[in-house]
């Protein structure tokens, strides 16, 4: 089937969309669109749209410096490859990064990239004069959507941020917002995503921003702020919907089959074309180093991770990748590098050989599940004192991990508030594992520091919660950027 991810190859942009805000600027335009003449058509108001979807394929938004900022950070994964290899992903792991570290300066920059795409789109689809009015209103609320997606992991990354609602604000020397700022445009662009968006698509248009996905994120939102109630009436409507179940077997969510499957919710798409585009290097820099050579080898899983797995649970061997092991499409066998020892992988980032090649894999980023909404709702209806419909949610999970292995994965039936709490934080660990959900979860609960301390002594708590703002981006600044606390 022709999905979205068929028409996110690199599109005939007008050049400022390819371009950084502060580029744009200082340029006059050369291509064959300016601002005055690109917005006149559906298919240019489209166009400018999927550029803002094109973002989350990009090195700087979901792929390195995501991915060491989401789960190296975090108990659920070592950095991987040479230990000379990636060596501000090694700072990352051990918690001695500085201001100067490329990761978050990489990720500074690719997500305010799509906001300025989001915010170019949201200006000027009003003033489309060739466009059905449904188009239009649904085209908005994607970019509302991916604008709050951006927003809502650079405010939990770095917490205060600076707020831009418009692509070329009078003065780029923009203070930081207060984080209740940010979560208002997040959660009040989530809001209108859920009044503009359509349940599905069909077509090409598979794969775009849905109502349910935007409730989702919203769900999402809310019980990173402690919004239990919230979160429960947000996910509990996902789930009443009807529209999403669980993917009938784990493993099976992660091959390209699983792709836009009933569990999806949202996925960045992606694509392998021989001739170059559409694919992203999120599979290759996790793949196998060694033989099969399919990768780089990084986001190792960690021994903490192996060890949270209950005996027998059938997600361990379908989230990590073994050397001696036969690969997931039966290829052949991980040799791994013998120079690298204790190598192992994030098997959920294996794809099978394609024609685009190792730096532009086909394989979609899920970005969210039904799984995580269903383990949303358990988590928040325990919260507020519902603990036996926390269970059917939380058991729905395990049901499915346990397939038809009756002896592994009890039913869960505590009601005791702490320990359900407890058994619903270990399930999104090995549920959502490598998935890059952990640090988050851990920094939302409080326990970075209890959790990490004794596995990493350089982390210091009232500090590493948080990344350090750029230096890069705090010398532009003249001034008007406040570090972190901890990293001056």
């Amino acid at each position: 089937m022709q999905t979205m991810k068929s028409i996110l190859t690199p599109l005939c942009l007008l050049l400022l969309l390819a371009t950084s805000c502060t580029e744009v600027l200082d340029r006059t335009p050369q291509g064959e669109y300016t601002l005055e003449n690109f917005f006149r058509t559906e298919e240019q108001a489209v166009q400018s749209v999927n550029a803002v979807y094109n973002q989350l394929r990009s090195w700087e938004t979901h792929v390195f410096s995501f991915i060491g900022m989401t789960d190296i950070v975090s108990d659920d994964s070592d950095k991987g490859s040479f230990t000379s290899d990636g060596f501000f992903l090694e700072e990352i792991d051990q918690f001695t990064f500085t201001p100067t570290n490329v990761a978050p300066a990489s990720v500074w920059s690719g997500y305010y990239t799509g906001i300025f795409r989001a915010n170019l789109a949201i200006q000027n689809l009003p003033e489309v004069p060739e466009i059905d009015e449904q188009v239009r209103t649904r085209l908005r609320g994607e970019a509302r959507f991916l604008r709050a997606y951006f927003y809502f992991n650079l405010v939990r990354w770095f917490g205060d941020v600076p707020l831009l609602l418009e692509p070329f604000p009078d003065n780029f020397a923009i203070a930081r917002a207060p984080k209740a700022e940010v979560y208002a445009l997040i959660e009040s662009d989530l809001q209108a995503a859920i009044e503009a968006l359509p349940a599905s698509y069909s077509g090409v248009d598979v794969g775009r921003a849905t109502s349910g996905a935007a409730r989702a994120m919203l769900a999402k939102v809310a019980l990173t702020r402690g919004n239990f109630q919230q979160a429960a009436d947000l996910s509990l409507a996902v789930i009443n919907s009807g529209r999403y179940a669980l993917y009938p077997t784990f493993a099976g969510i992660f091959t390209l089959e699983g792709e836009n499957s009933s569990e999806s919710v949202f996925e960045v798409q992606a694509a392998a074309f021989e001739i170059g585009g559409g694919g992203t290097q999120y599979n290759e820099v996790q793949g196998v180093r060694g033989v099969p050579n399919l990768g780089w080898g990084f986001n190792r899983p960690s021994d903490d991770l192996i060890a949270a797995f209950e005996p027998g649970d059938p997600r361990r061997d379908a989230t990590i990748l073994y050397v001696g092991e036969v690969l997931p499409d039966g290829s052949g066998i991980v040799e791994g590098d013998p120079n690298i020892v204790g190598e192992r992988f994030n098997q959920k980032a294996y794809v099978s050989d394609h024609p685009g090649g190792n730096g532009n894999g086909p394989g979609n980023i899920r970005v969210l599940r039904y799984a995580d909404v269903l383990l949303i709702a358990a988590e928040a209806l325990n919260e507020i004192g519902r603990p036996e419909e926390a269970l059917t949610y939380l058991n729905m999970v395990r049901a499915r991990a346990r397939g038809t292995s009756s002896s592994v994965l009890p039913d869960v039936t505590t009601t005791d508030q702490a320990q359900l709490r407890q058994a619903i934080w270990r399930e999104r660990r090995v549920e959502l594992a490598l998935e890059q959900h952990r640090w988050f979860d851990l920094v939302r609960t409080n326990r970075s520091f209890e959790v990490m301390k004794p596995l990493r002594p350089s982390f210091t708590q009232n500090k590493n919660e948080l990344f350090p703002i750029p230096q890069t981006e705090i010398d532009l600044s003249e001034g008007a950027l406040v570090q972190n606390p901890g990293y001056n």
